[in-house]
């Protein structure tokens, strides 16, 4: 017979779950809801609520199927985590990069970060740490607004974290709208841009997608495995960028008045640089994404020569040539 439901808030039965994980190896969500008299649904908010609160909770598919949440052997012995100044202000440069996610829910977890490390310091420290978030800030335009996409974030993120399979309804440029059932593997960060890539199952494909475009995102509680040989680099290949289409040797020049600004880069691995008598720097590549390399070429303009591929000077000239057909 089950066990009448118990009358008591959430912060009690938290509690009396916190205590079953601590006192066992681990509890199933069945064990859980029988002993808390709940039903499950519970139990997976409460689980979600103890996560949220920093309690370091997993979960170990048995052999009999079950799934087990525990928390991490040993976390009580765990000293308290702590920082110094250079480290805080390494945090603080850090989340300064990442403003572009304004209005989203990464962002509502930085602030909930920091809001632990502000509170874990003495009052006479706070004030010397809002100088530290001054010392390092950054300076950017053009940035995106992801704050109208914060609901679609979400979805992705619990997708991204259980490994759920989505359905995704994504609109290219100039295009209708198409669905994709998709394995999110990926939340890749490039350019203050947020893509997402994963498996297409209707393409059979790796994929990658501008989260911009994404005009709605189903979490189908569906699990899926990622593959062992699964790299985050499948997902752009060779590319310059991220449009990964068939690769070429690329040779350009740069002259001396902007040789320094290559010198200081890694463009491409697996690039070699030559100095000139003049000054010029030579730059050879190999890479593929004909686009994203002219538009790189075109932000040197007028220090650049396209010297190889054919392919890549015929369509370059072409752009100078109807950029200035208006003219």
């Amino acid at each position: 017979m089950p066990r009448p439901a118990k009358k008591y808030s959430q912060a009690a039965r938290l509690h009396d779950v916190i205590r079953i994980l601590e006192a066992r190896y681990g509890a199933s969500v069945e064990e859980l809801a029988e002993e808390c008299g709940v039903n499950r649904r519970t139990v997976y908010r409460d689980l979600q609520s103890i996560r949220e609160a920093g309690y370091p909770l997993v979960s170990e598919e048995e052999g009999d199927g079950r799934t087990l949440y525990r928390f991490i052997t040993g976390f009580k012995k765990i000293p308290p985590i702590t920082f110094s100044l250079p480290e805080l202000m390494t945090l603080y440069l850090c989340r300064g990069q990442l403003a572009f996610l304004q209005g989203t829910p990464f962002q509502d977890d930085l602030d909930a970060i920091f809001g632990r490390i502000r509170s874990s310091l003495p009052p006479r420290s706070v004030a010397h740490l809002e100088r530290i978030a001054e010392a390092a800030t950054p300076l950017f335009q053009g940035v995106r607004d992801y704050s109208g996409k914060k609901e679609i974030l979400e979805r992705l993120r619990e997708a991204l974290l259980f490994q759920y399979r989505c359905r995704i309804y994504y609109a290219p440029p100039r295009r209708r709208p198409e669905e994709y059932i998709f394995d999110p593997y990926t939340l890749l960060f490039y350019k203050d841009s947020l893509y997402l890539g994963g498996y297409a199952h209707n393409r059979k494909a790796l994929r990658l997608f501008l989260v911009d475009r994404l005009q709605d995102v189903e979490v189908l509680k569906e699990r899926f495995e990622v593959p062992d040989d699964y790299r985050a680099a499948d997902l752009t290949g060779s590319a310059f960028g991220l449009i990964d289409e068939a690769p070429s040797t690329i040779r350009v020049r740069f002259t001396a008045a902007v040789a320094h600004l290559i010198r200081e880069r890694t463009w491409q691995a697996g690039q070699e640089l030559c100095e000139e008598a003049d000054g010029s720097l030579l730059l050879s590549f190999c890479a593929g994404g004909e686009k994203e390399i002219l538009a790189w070429l075109y932000s040197y303009l007028p220090h650049v020569q396209v010297l190889s591929p054919p392919s890549l000077r015929d369509a370059f000239r072409r752009g100078l040539e109807e950029g200035l057909s208006g003219a």
